[in-house]
């Protein structure tokens, strides 16, 4: 910064009136003014922006948040669906399914539904139907649409309540059975080649699957016995 000497201010002060230095501070003052002015516009427009966009973020905030309610209520309602759509399918099997076996030879006196295998005050297996007389025991699963999947899974449960019956002194033979409202062939197959049997819709009606020729249905026995 250069400084200026007293000679040298006082000639520039030369010719500087009151009026002169009074105007050029208000003419100062007011460019400041303006500056500060234009500073507040700017702070007031970024806060105007800032609260669009806040008001935006809010916005998209609501919309998912309804989006999120929209495909809960959804998977819910396709979940009810697919719960009651199964329970009709076990009402159809349902009736009179006991006596589908009696045609064939086995003659189960008794007929239960969901039946839970506890151990422990733990359930360890469960079935839709359990048919039972004195000398065998049928646990019969059903499927709206029935997989592979859905066979290996009865197999193991089956394998499951052997052993639950075993624990209890129970000899029985175990058979098994597994039924679907909609039954693929190869499925089909697959559960007749496992030595299972297979209810299937016939029409308006319920029926034991034909068994393959050479079909030996499965006896999971007493491991004691």
């Amino acid at each position: 910064m250069e400084v200026m000497t007293a000679e040298q201010a006082a000639e520039a002060a030369k010719g500087l009136t009151f009026e002169k230095v009074w105007a050029a501070l208000m003419e100062t003052r007011q460019h400041m003014e303006e500056s500060n002015q234009r500073i507040e516009e700017s702070n007031q427009r970024i806060e105007e922006s800032n609260q669009r966009m806040e008001e935006s973020n809010r916005r998209t905030e609501d919309s998912f948040r309804r989006m999120e309610k929209t495909v809960a209520d959804l998977s819910k309602n396709i979940g009810g669906f697919g719960n009651q759509q199964g329970r009709l399918t076990e009402a159809m099997f349902s009736t009179n399914l006991w006596s589908r076996f009696n045609e064939i030879g086995f003659t189960f006196t008794k007929q239960a539904s969901h039946t839970k295998y506890k151990e422990n005050k733990n359930v360890v297996a469960e079935v839709d139907f359990f048919l039972e007389n004195g000398e065998y025991a049928m646990p019969v699963e059903v499927k709206t649409d029935l997989s592979l999947g859905d066979v290996d899974e009865h197999l193991e449960r089956i394998e499951t309540i052997r052993q639950y019956m075993d624990k209890r002194g129970d000899n029985r033979k175990l058979v098994g059975c597994i039924a679907g409202e909609i039954v693929p062939e190869n499925v089909l197959k697959y559960a007749q080649k496992k030595g299972l049997y297979v209810l299937m819709q016939n029409g308006e009606s319920i029926s034991v699957a034909t068994a393959p020729e050479g079909f030996k249905h499965r006896e999971w026995e007493c491991i004691a016995s």
